[in-house]
This record gives structure tokens, C-alpha cells and sequence, in this order.
């Protein structure tokens, strides 16, 4: 192991491991939320666990405030394991997720890479996703490597969602049962900018292109995303 937070303290997220990517500006995507920091409202740490907290509220000209976690410059790895032991929030409009990209200024998107170690859109209950993103594969182009698991109680109960990376190939699980591999055909960067390091992202987005397909539920807030653990092994 290489890096972890247990959140075995209580407080703000630990700031030599975690930072955070503010704004509403959509996020590229229509995105409902505005994304805080230093806010204990959207990310605290209590009782051995890390909540996001995805609230209705006004905020800098938006109706919901969230927060996007990110371990840019205080953790960034070129391949290793990643487990995220999490349990997800629940209802239409809700799009949290465990995501990766690629520890570069300027970020070229998607060519220099993104992996979806868990999404979740709360109009699909239960329906957990695992997607790469790079030039030559991504939903833009309608040509992304995806695949899905049905994990009924994922918004009742913890799993552990992991990804395992090499300079061959990368997978994508969950409790122990990878459901996804994507491999390196060594082609080009288009086809595999996965020798990148990477930071991790985590958040609860509110709405957006694929989380608010069917709208938002405004009765259902707040919701929260709560984090057991995070580890990196190499």
C-alpha cells in the first residue's frame, strides 16, 4: 500500500491527500451543482467515514451545492490497484462517482485518458458502471469500453470498487469480481494514454447530460456518498 486514507480522524478531508475542483460553471456536462470546498456541509469526516454530501440549496447562482474530492499533486500514480470502499447515494438526478484523470496542466480531454471505476445514475438503480475514455474511445464519439454490474443494494450496504492497472491492460470490479478489462493494443497514445499517472476523483454530481436524463427529484436531498476507505497499492 502506497497511499490511503482510513478517515479515522473527524473534521475536513485530510489536506495532504485531498483537494478540490470548485465551481458551476456545468462541468462540461449541465451539471446542476456547485462544487465547494472547506465546506464541512458537502465533505466531512466522522465516525470513520468520509461523507460527500450532494445538498438543495442556493449557492453562487446554482440550486444545489456538492463536492468534487480530487488527489491531484498529493497522490497521482502511473498503474497500482485502487479500492474505494463506498456506499452510494439514491434517486433520480443523483450521478456519483469514483473516476480517474490524468495528472497533466492542461488537461486534454479525453485524449489523455479517463477511467470510470464507478458511476451510478440514480434514474437506474442498481446498475453500476465501469467506462474508459481516451481519443479513439469515448462517449462523444459513441465508441467508449463500458461495461455494467447490477449490484441491487449498493445505496443500502458498502462495496469495495477496484480497479488494477498495468501498462497491459486495466480492469475494473467490485467486491472482488472484475466485470470490465480494457487492453492495450500498444497501437498509439489515441488507443492508450493509460501510461499517464492519474489522480482520483470523487463526487456526487447533481443533474448533467447523463445524471439528470430523467430529471431531478427535488424531494429527495440531501444525499450522500459515504467512504469507508480509499487505497492505492503498487
Amino acid at each position: 500500500m502506497v497511499w490511503s486514507d482510513e478517515f479515522d480522524y473527524s473534521g475536513l478531508p485530510d489536506v495532504s491527500k485531498w483537494g478540490y475542483e470548485v465551481g458551476g460553471h456545468g462541468w462540461g456536462n449541465h451539471e446542476l451543482e456547485y462544487y465547494t470546498e472547506n465546506r464541512l456541509e458537502n465533505a466531512r469526516v466522522e465516525n470513520g467515514m468520509l461523507t460527500i454530501e450532494a445538498r438543495k440549496e442556493d449557492y453562487e447562482g446554482m440550486k444545489y451545492t456538492s463536492v468534487r474530492l480530487v488527489t491531484k499533486g498529493k497522490g497521482d500514480w502511473q498503474y497500482g490497484k485502487i479500492e474505494v470502499k463506498a456506499k452510494l447515494p439514491k434517486g433520480r438526478g443523483t450521478w456519483p462517482a469514483i473516476w480517474m484523470l490524468a495528472s497533466k496542466s492542461p488537461l486534454n480531454w479525453p485524449d489523455d485518458g479517463e477511467i470510470d471505476i464507478m458511476e451510478h445514475v440514480g434514474y437506474d438503480q442498481g446498475v453500476i458502471h465501469g467506462t474508459i475514455h481516451c481519443k479513439k474511445y469515448n462517449h462523444i464519439l459513441g465508441t467508449q469500453k463500458a461495461a455494467t454490474i447490477t449490484v441491487p443494494d449498493c445505496s443500502d450496504n458498502f462495496h469495495i470498487y477496484t480497479m488494477e492497472w498495468n501498462k497491459d491492460s486495466l480492469k475494473i470490479g467490485m467486491d472482488g469480481n472484475y466485470y470490465f478489462t480494457f487492453t492495450n493494443d500498444h497501437s498509439d497514445y489515441d488507443a492508450w494514454p493509460f501510461d499517464n499517472k492519474m489522480y482520483l476523483l470523487l463526487n456526487i454530481a447533481v443533474g448533467g447530460d447523463w445524471g439528470g436524463q430523467k430529471g431531478v427529484d427535488e424531494t429527495i436531498w440531501p444525499q450522500r456518498m459515504e467512504v469507508d476507505y480509499v487505497r492505492v497499492y503498487q
